[in-house]
């Protein structure tokens, strides 16, 4: 990591920040700047955080660090840590965030370290592409990652509200078992053109995985409706079913596409709203989804 180069600050003076592999042992004070960095940045813009407390931020953070398809950089500062960034790595995708530096030394180039480092990691564990969503409202992120070559490619909306309850007439939606996974890969890869099957696995695990099926074939799945998860599905009908069996919509709420004006429109008629709206950027490997889907946090 030493052959880096350095962040500096808005005045050109370099930063004395250096960076290291994260541990669990990193979770409490990692996990309470997500919190302030989160918090800070929504509130200058007029927006709720996406973590709703410490304790959340921290418990966020631990399970990335001590999880092992997950890859953390932590940036420290005269012996303080500052900030961290993490590459999801569990699937054929990778998918970067939450990034965070401590409010205090925000814009003084450290996000643009780890945002390097994790693109380097990337790169030697030969990745095909990376992904990232990051909130609109948030420029300077935005002109970061372009910069670093992120591709601008969809508009999504972070919607929430109360469960819709109900069915698609037609569609089945059951929990998902181990035996369902190939099926889950399939549809994956018609739409994406790669799977995400540790995801799902991870999914399954927990039993927070989902199918539905149409005539007796899974046309989707979800690994939970929510910010942290992803939905995927053939049509617009069968991802309407995953949305009106869910129970919650965990964390701030799901993320839907923008480009998709059928779905969006039947999401604000059965009382959701916009939350705030977010953009996927990738480089590498990127694929026009041919369906329907709901994006993850990470893409």
């Amino acid at each position: 990591m030493s052959s880096l180069p350095q962040a500096r600050d808005s005045s050109g003076s370099a930063t004395k920040a250096t960076l290291r592999a994260g541990t669990p042992d990193d979770a409490e004070t990692c996990g309470r700047i997500c919190y302030d960095a989160f918090a800070a940045l929504a509130h200058e813009h007029g927006f709720p955080s996406d973590f709703p407390s410490s304790e959340v931020g921290v418990t966020a953070v631990r399970g990335l660090l001590s999880h092992p398809g997950f890859y953390g950089v932590v940036a420290e500062r005269d012996g303080q840590v500052i900030g961290s960034n993490f590459l999801d790595e569990r699937s054929e995708v990778a998918g970067v965030g939450p990034i965070t530096v401590a409010p205090g030394v925000q814009d003084s180039g450290v996000g643009r370290l780890m945002m390097i480092d994790v693109m380097r990691r990337a790169e030697r564990q030969r990745f095909p592409g990376v992904r990232l969503l990051q909130s609109a409202y948030h420029n300077r992120s935005l002109s970061l990652y372009a910069k670093l070559g992120f591709q601008i490619r969809e508009v999504v909306l972070n919607m929430q509200g109360k469960p819709i309850g109900g069915t698609v007439p037609g569609y089945v939606v059951r929990s998902a078992t181990a035996d369902d996974l190939e099926g889950c890969n399939g549809v994956c890869r018609a739409v994406h053109g790669h799977d995400r099957a540790g995801e799902v696995r991870d999914a399954l695990s927990q039993g927070a995985a989902r199918v539905v099926e149409l005539d007796g074939r899974i046309t989707g799945y979800t690994t939970g409706v929510g910010f942290f998860a992803h939905s995927v599905a053939e049509t617009n009908d069968g991802l309407r079913a995953l949305i009106t069996a869910a129970t919650e919509f965990s964390g701030p709420g799901f993320l839907l596409p923008a480009r998709n004006s059928q779905l969006v429109v039947w999401c604000l008629n059965h009382g959701l709203r916009i939350r705030m709206v977010t953009t996927l950027m990738t480089t590498g490997l990127y694929n026009e989804p041919s369906g329907a889907y709901l994006p993850s946090i990470l893409y």
